[in-house]
């Protein structure tokens, strides 16, 4: 035998061995988080849309696990973003709820988040789009014309372009690992949450120069940028601030840009969305496009951009070993302080699919969303899962994926879901929580809702709240609309579930 044939014999073993290999075992894979922003369970065609398509999310779906019984911790955005990123229900920690622009950091720098365990599995780990978890030391005011830390690049993350908090709250700028994009020091940027600074119009003071009008019982109606007013008072940064229309692409391509740099190693990609939170002003290529005003259009939208991103992966090679989670952080809201027909406009649309409530609700729409899993090298697609799970359980389960150990004072409340996120088991989650103004419990087919005192109805979104001061018992098997609360003919049932989430409330959840 020649030595070219040996050599020749000996490579075509080991590529029998290699491809005999999962991909995990070859690499690492790549994972990336698409997080949408109060998007409905029912909003997209594969979870029940029918008046427009979202044709890119429903790929997803196609190729991978649809999860028809996964939650949020929270029905509305600061809290999930928390407990997506930590592993740890929000109401164990203060100041996690919905946070100011000028709020202060949350997430904790003395232990890992979720991007720090990645970061120690080997990981290039990025946050792009919307950030609302703080920034700065607590008890400080942030600086916006210098490096602002502690933020992201202290929680884990190895790059960051996001913005600092939502979309109807100043400051609209742009930050970039620790520097706002395109500051001028000439023209300093200053923010104010109790009182008006500047000579920039206001919604309040200057409503003619409005694109859109804010709903008067809501506010939104401070400083205005991009011709839309705004929550808090900002001055100075006027050459940073960004234009709404263009902040999907702008963020899109930022990803791609982190994609494509860090492709010879694994990375974890964070992508959070603005879509489709208000104000809702999508690009030209989508306004009126979607027939049902610029929350339809904004749906439009966010599916452009998840094409956009599994385009990327294609033309990188990446697709086979990136696993992609996309969920959303909370339930539907249509009228959220901006008058943008969503309301008169929906239709005989559903935003919350099946379920009652929406985002700020106790009841099913307020954290029960869409949740979808692809990774082509991991796991067969075009499979449906109703298995209970949490997007707390993310840590936990991608620790297992990447071979990296869960430490005690880390995701207190994370379960080890691989298998579930890959469709290869249905055992469910032993119980899950979820929060908006009081505590709810999901066990097997029951949820209990601990009573309170709150509103039954927030009047300025016309959501139901899922407040009451008697508790409330549904079997979501047998009413998932949450229509018959039967704490009365199971009183025993109501006290266990009580019992049970007055424990969990009492002490960390051990491993």
């Amino acid at each position: 035998m020649t030595k070219n044939s040996i050599i020749q014999k000996i490579s075509a073993g080991l590529l029998c061995g290699l491809l005999a290999l999962p991909a995990a075992a070859q690499q690492k894979p790549n994972i990336v988080i698409i997080y949408a922003d109060d998007l409905g369970y029912g909003d997209v065609s594969c979870y029940g849309m029918k008046r427009i398509q979202t044709p890119n999310i429903d790929r997803l779906a196609q190729q991978g696990v649809k999860f028809s019984n996964a939650y949020a911790t929270s029905a509305t955005c600061t809290p999930s973003r928390f407990g997506i990123l930590t592993g740890k229900y929000p109401w164990r920690q203060k100041n996690t709820g919905i946070a100011p622009g000028d709020a202060s950091l949350i997430l904790p720098t003395d232990h890992r988040t979720l991007p720090g365990m990645l970061k120690d599995a080997g990981y290039q780990t990025a946050v792009i789009g919307k950030w609302h978890l703080g920034l700065g030391a607590r008890g400080t005011t942030i600086d916006w014309n210098k490096p602002i830390s502690p933020g992201p690049l202290e929680t884990g993350f190895t790059y960051s372009f996001i913005m600092p908090a939502t979309l109807d709250r100043v400051p609209c700028v742009f930050v970039e690992d620790r520097q706002v994009v395109n500051a001028d020091p000439k023209d300093p940027i200053e923010v104010n949450y109790q009182h008006k600074i500047g000579n920039d119009p206001t919604g309040l003071e200057n409503p003619e120069q409005l694109r859109m009008h804010t709903d008067p019982q809501q506010g939104h109606n401070q400083t205005i940028v991009d011709s839309i007013s705004r929550i808090g008072w900002m001055s100075g940064g006027h050459s940073a601030r960004w234009k709404d229309a263009d902040i999907a692409g702008t963020i899109t391509r930022k990803a791609i840009d982190f994609m494509s740099r860090s492709k010879q190693q694994p990375f974890f990609l964070y992508f959070a969305s603005g879509d489709i939170h208000v104000p809702r002003y999508p690009h030209s290529q989508f306004r009126g496009k979607s027939g049902m005003g610029l929350r339809g259009d904004a749906i439009l939208q966010l599916d452009w951009t998840v094409g956009q991103l599994v385009k990327a992966l294609d033309s990188l090679g990446l697709t086979k070993n990136t696993m992609i989670i996309f969920s959303s952080d909370n339930g539907p809201v249509l009228n959220d302080g901006y008058l943008d027909q969503a309301v008169e406009l929906v239709g005989d649309h559903h935003p919350a699919g099946p379920f009652r409530g929406g985002k700020y609700s106790a009841f099913e729409a307020g954290a029960r969303v869409p949740f979808i899993v692809k990774w082509p090298a991991g796991m067969k697609g075009n499979r449906n899962s109703d298995v209970l799970i949490g997007q707390l359980d993310l840590f936990a389960s991608l620790a297992h994926l990447t071979g990296q150990t869960v430490k005690p004072d880390e995701a207190p409340d994370s379960f080890d879901m691989l298998q579930q996120l890959l469709g290869k088991s249905k055992q469910n989650r032993p119980y899950l929580v979820t929060h908006a103004g009081t505590l709810a419990i999901i066990s097997g087919d029951w949820k209990y809702i601990a009573p309170s005192k709150g509103a039954k109805v927030a009047r300025d979104v016309n959501i139901e709240l899922g407040n009451d001061t008697a508790p409330q018992l549904y079997n979501l098997t047998a009413d998932a609309h949450e229509q018959q609360n039967v704490a009365a003919q199971y009183p025993e049932k109501v006290k266990t579930m009580a019992a049970e989430l007055e424990a969990i409330k009492e002490k960390e959840q051990s491993r």
